[in-house]
């Protein structure tokens, strides 16, 4: 005779299709301790058969001696959020199996399932509880559902999986293999049916997460580009701008240009002044009025000296102005008193006459 734990209180994880809900991938059952450790309950675990495997079918009258390996010898206990159970093994193949390392346990049971979805007390949600479990038999498997905890010679764990059962009210539940899977961080034991199913949804919540982060991407990357295009075009209008004078500036470019020739003739009539910048044309007069040495002078040297000479041609124009001015004034003075004396000794000869 041996003891071992192999069922508890607590939510356990089922495929829907195990528990008659295909439409949902994933079906969190809740195992109250009220329902666990009820005296009902508890009590149907007594005498009641080990076997090697879970069964096609449950133990009956008609099939225990085929399927029976042992008994629960006497009503199980609660020790903890655990039931505890006496074992006792006849068989000599169930024997040879736990000594080879054949020793994890799973309850098979039926019990209603009340499709209530609802919270624990430490805020695990759940999707269907539990109610009126009554065990049929206790097998000895090599992966139970809830791991290696729950077997014969260590502390146990819990480990309930369908079975068949007839009642139409009742739904059945039996063991199968588990595999760990981590699902935001938590560490859950579900057999490999919903292992693929939760490996699946987290495949397409990466997949879509990825997805919108190529969309935010591809959204930012087509902003920028855009801004791009409108900061050129803001670049191309301003230089077009920058380029295109206004009339005043092109009134005042055209006058200041026909001033410097102005000049450039007043100094040097010589000079040949198309198709030169203005300062070329300065150059060009200054080398003319002062010489080939004026050649190798700097663009301000050239525009002082030019600006000089400019006011020297200015005052000697102003000079030769008054001085013609002067001359036209006393030519006509002297012009005008030769007529007046003329014509006043014609009158003198035309009064004698007379």
């Amino acid at each position: 005779m041996t003891t071992a734990r192999s069922v508890r209180t607590g939510i356990q994880l089922y495929a829907g299709h195990e528990v008659g809900r295909p439409d949902m991938s994933v079906v969190r059952v809740y195992r109250d301790a009220s329902e666990v450790f009820a005296p009902e309950s508890l009590q149907s675990f007594s005498h009641a058969p080990v076997t090697i495997d879970h069964p096609d079918e449950a133990v009956t009258a008609d099939n225990w001696k085929e399927l029976s390996a042992g008994e629960v010898s006497t009503a199980a206990k609660q020790d903890g959020e655990w039931i505890m159970l006496p074992l006792i093994l006849k068989d000599k193949k169930a024997i040879q199996a736990v000594e080879n390392d054949k020793r994890e346990l799973s309850a098979g049971y039926t019990c209603d399932l009340d499709w209530a979805a609802g919270m624990t007390a430490d805020g695990q949600p759940y999707d269907a509880q539990q109610r009126n479990i009554r065990i049929n038999h206790l097998a000895i498997v090599d992966r139970a559902r809830a791991g290696s905890q729950a077997r014969i010679g260590d502390g146990a764990s819990w480990g309930a999986m369908p079975v068949q059962q007839d009642s139409k009210k009742e739904k059945s539940m039996s063991d199968k293999p588990l595999k760990t899977v981590t699902v935001d961080g938590l560490s859950i034991e579900v057999t490999d049916q919903g292992a693929q199913v939760i490996t699946k949804l987290q495949k397409q919540l990466a997949d879509a997460d990825a997805a919108q982060a190529k969309l935010a991407s591809d959204h930012d990357a087509a902003i920028k580009a855009k801004d791009g295009e409108l900061a050129k075009k803001d670049a191309e209008i301003d230089a077009l701008k920058a380029k295109v004078l206004d009339g005043a500036a092109l009134d005042a470019a055209v006058q200041a240009r026909g001033d410097l020739i102005a000049k450039a003739k007043a100094i040097a009539p010589e000079v040949k002044t198309d198709g030169l910048s203005d300062a070329a044309i300065r150059k060009a007069v200054v080398v003319a009025k002062l010489g080939d040495a004026m050649g190798d002078k700097g663009e301000a040297y050239i525009d002082a000296r030019f600006d000089i000479l400019a006011e020297d041609a200015a005052g000697t124009e102003t000079l030769r102005s008054a001085i013609s001015t002067i001359k036209n004034v006393n030519s006509n003075d002297a012009v005008s008193q030769y007529e007046d004396s003329r014509q006043k000794y014609l009158d003198r000869l035309n009064r004698k006459q007379a």
